[in-house]
């Protein structure tokens, strides 16, 4: 259990505050509206998806067992950050205990992390059921793609689980005050009593390589994705190929681009209303988008998500 190191404060002080949005009485109150409305809305849409991939036979394949796994991924993702967030609108105190602040930290990073190898397993489904048509179905059957969807929350939990631990150990001197609202590095690096460029170093390095890694993957499966699909000769085909990989690019853009934009260069460099906005865009916007984007653009799924609704009518 860590302890403030600051004559002005009792040394029994183990919670953090959380700034959040500061504002005004009434402007918390709507805040607490606006983001329990989205919360809510994100769960039944992913939840939709993942209903529908379960209920419609014609949906049990690896491209649709993939995307109902990404949408039980984008509802524990908000969840380790709205309600928390949420409450703290109506809290008078903003407190958020240390154990709970670096529980936050370890499961929005590993959820994101998850997040980041499941775009790139879905890329490498649509490079395979586009490129290898002939291959696909003896090369992605059941058990690759279970083993790839474990591999993926294995690796997204492991990923920064050692930098957390560390950074969890480290005192904490001074203020208690985190000007954002969620435990990320950055602030919680600026709490501590001597500054730790290594611990800073390898968070971007690993921020880094997450992103990068996955991200290039991405970007070459979509390269031969698009010299196959422009080899089609029917302009048809070539439709159908490109809106499968529509709906997946445009989730890969809303994600990477505003999460490229926090973590590879030095968590402490950001100003922190902007740390504030980017980090609400990526990790409350894009997961109540997805859906959105994922029904929209494919027949199948729009069409399933209909029937069910219907249904439960």
């Amino acid at each position: 259990m860590k302890i403030f190191n600051n004559p002005n404060e009792s040394s029994t002080l183990t919670g953090f505050i959380l700034l959040g949005f500061p504002c005004p009485r009434e402007g918390q109150v709507l805040l607490f509206v606006l983001f329990s409305t989205v919360y809510l809305l994100t769960l039944m849409g992913n939840g939709s998806i993942i209903c529908a991939v379960r209920w419609d036979q014609r949906l049990h394949s690896p491209m649709y067992i993939l995307l109902a796994n990404f949408s039980f991924l984008e509802i524990w993702y908000v969840t380790s950050t709205v309600p928390n967030m949420s409450a703290n609108f109506l809290s008078d105190t903003k407190v958020i205990s240390f154990s709970g602040c670096f529980l936050q930290f370890y499961f929005f990073f590993s959820l994101g992390s998850t997040e980041c190898f499941f775009l790139a397993v879905m890329a490498f489904d649509r490079y395979l059921a586009i490129c290898r048509p002939l291959h696909y179905t003896a090369i992605m059957t059941g058990h690759f793609c279970t083993n790839l969807v474990v591999s993926c929350w294995v690796l997204g939990f492991l990923w920064f689980l050692i930098p957390i631990i560390i950074i969890s150990q480290m005192s904490f001197c001074g203020s208690r005050i985190i000007d954002h609202f969620l435990c990320d590095p950055g602030p919680l690096l600026a709490l501590t009593c001597t500054r730790a460029p290594k611990i800073e170093l390898t968070s971007s390095t690993l921020s880094s390589l997450l992103l990068f890694i996955p991200f290039l993957f991405i970007m070459g499966s979509y390269a031969l994705v698009l010299r196959a699909v422009l080899r089609v000769p029917s302009a048809a085909g070539r439709k159908k190929a490109f809106s499968t990989c529509g709906s997946h690019l445009a989730v890969v853009s809303l994600f990477y681009g505003s999460v490229m934009v926090m973590y590879v260069s030095p968590t402490t460099e950001h100003e922190d209303g902007m740390q504030k906005i980017v980090t609400l865009f990526y990790s409350v916007v894009t997961p109540l988008l997805n859906p959105l984007i994922y029904s929209l653009r494919n027949k199948d799924m729009k069409h399933t998500v209909k029937k069910l609704l219907r249904t439960e009518k």
